[in-house]
């Protein structure tokens, strides 16, 4: 008696590769892409083909998304070292034979010019969490400093280029991951509150910290001017101190409720600069106001409170920490892009994450929640 199988459909094939994935989390970045896609229509209208760019940048990030997620947590561990040693030796080459513009020494050709800073965003995170999962159940003092020193590596380099934003979130999400991995608030607070006498030095002692000629040493010329420009832009208010100034100015101008869907006059009459870019989250504040903003920060806030509910939930030490560390990563961006065009942080030239434009940075993002998606459906399919 012959055996007729039925062949299965199309759906029936493709059916295993959409399972698992974190519907809370999906929806969510549908949202916040919804809310990019509609700020960049509103602010970049009269740049041409900037909305058309943005979105197609999204597509982008949304394709790398879904194929980041096909990978399990166990070959993102194998990828983990040769991702690391890559970056370093990458960041050596932009030292040595780097290409310099506007005086910072950041990029590299190798047929196409690429920034190789953007990619230890990634591996970072990823060599430390294989590095702890290696060291589970036997962890020491030493390991902490091991991972210090893994770290420091690369955020010397990116330093040294200048480029003091992507040091911030490459420490970031580097300093997350030894946090998760259970570094002890005895060694974490002094660190804090000798930052925190420094801020408050700083500020009482602005006049004569800033007064020009005082060399700070540790700062480049510029990186000193953004500070002090930030304790007081009013000192150069046509100058170094325009962008915090305008942006101050144009939050402060939305109001309650916002001047309205691209209604918004100092975006539009060009007083904020960099607006579809650095200081677009200006131009949101005054065409949507503090309930816009509100609902902007909860959005972020939902993904923030996801990714660590995914991380909480991971199978393995790596995946609890390398979703940690993606999910801070992330509010970091928020944060930092939030606060320095509030006038509470320096400008450090760090994107507002799905409104800013930016092909690079958008496919950075599409990375990091690709591997947030990633160990959502390792550990779904664990469970069915």
């Amino acid at each position: 008696m012959a055996v007729v199988f039925d062949k299965p459909s199309l759906w029936q094939r493709i059916a295993p590769i959409f399972q698992g994935f974190d519907i809370p989390l999906m929806l969510g970045v549908l949202v916040m892409a919804g809310v990019g896609l509609m700020t960049m229509y509103s602010v970049g209208f009269d740049h041409g083909t900037r909305f058309v760019s943005h979105g197609r940048n999204m597509i982008l990030a949304a394709g790398v998304l879904f194929l980041v997620a096909q990978v399990p947590p166990q070959r993102l561990m194998a990828l983990a070292v040769p991702m690391y040693t890559l970056g370093v030796a990458l960041l050596l080459a932009v030292f040595l034979f780097g290409i310099q513009k506007k005086g910072a020494q950041r990029w590299l050709n190798v047929g196409i010019v690429i920034q190789p800073s953007e990619l230890m965003k990634v591996a970072m995170p990823l060599m430390l969490a294989w590095w702890f999962q290696r060291r589970e159940g036997q962890l020491k003092p030493l390991d902490f400093v091991v991972a210090a020193i893994l770290l420091a590596i690369p955020a010397a380099l990116i330093l040294k280029q200048p480029d003091l934003g992507t040091t911030l979130l490459v420490l970031a999400s580097g300093l997350a991951v030894i946090f998760f991995a259970g570094l002890s608030w005895r060694l974490i607070l002094p660190p804090v509150l000798i930052l925190v006498v420094g801020v408050i030095t700083l500020v009482i002692m602005e006049d004569s910290w800033c007064a020009k000629g005082v060399d700070w040493h540790v700062l480049h010329e510029y990186q000193r001017q953004r500070v002090c420009t930030l304790l007081d832009p009013f000192q150069d208010p046509l100058g170094k101190g325009f962008h915090i100034i305008q942006g101050m100015i144009a939050i402060g101008a939305g109001g309650v409720w916002g001047k309205g869907f691209m209604q918004g006059t100092q975006t539009h009459l060009e007083f904020i600069p960099e607006r579809t870019t650095d200081f677009i989250y200006a131009a949101f504040s005054e065409e949507f106001g503090l309930i816009g903003t509100l609902g902007l920060i909860m959005g972020f806030l939902f993904l923030v409170l996801r990714g660590l509910a995914i991380a909480a939930d991971a199978p393995t030490l790596f995946a609890r920490l390398l979703a940690g560390a993606m999910t801070i990563n992330m509010f970091v961006y928020a944060f930092v892009n939030m606060g320095m065009v509030s006038g509470i942080l320096p400008v450090v030239g760090v994107p507002l994450p799905f409104i800013s434009y930016g092909g690079t940075a958008m496919v950075t993002l599409g990375v990091g929640l690709g591997i947030l998606m990633s160990i959502a459906k390792s550990k779904r399919l664990m469970q069915s």
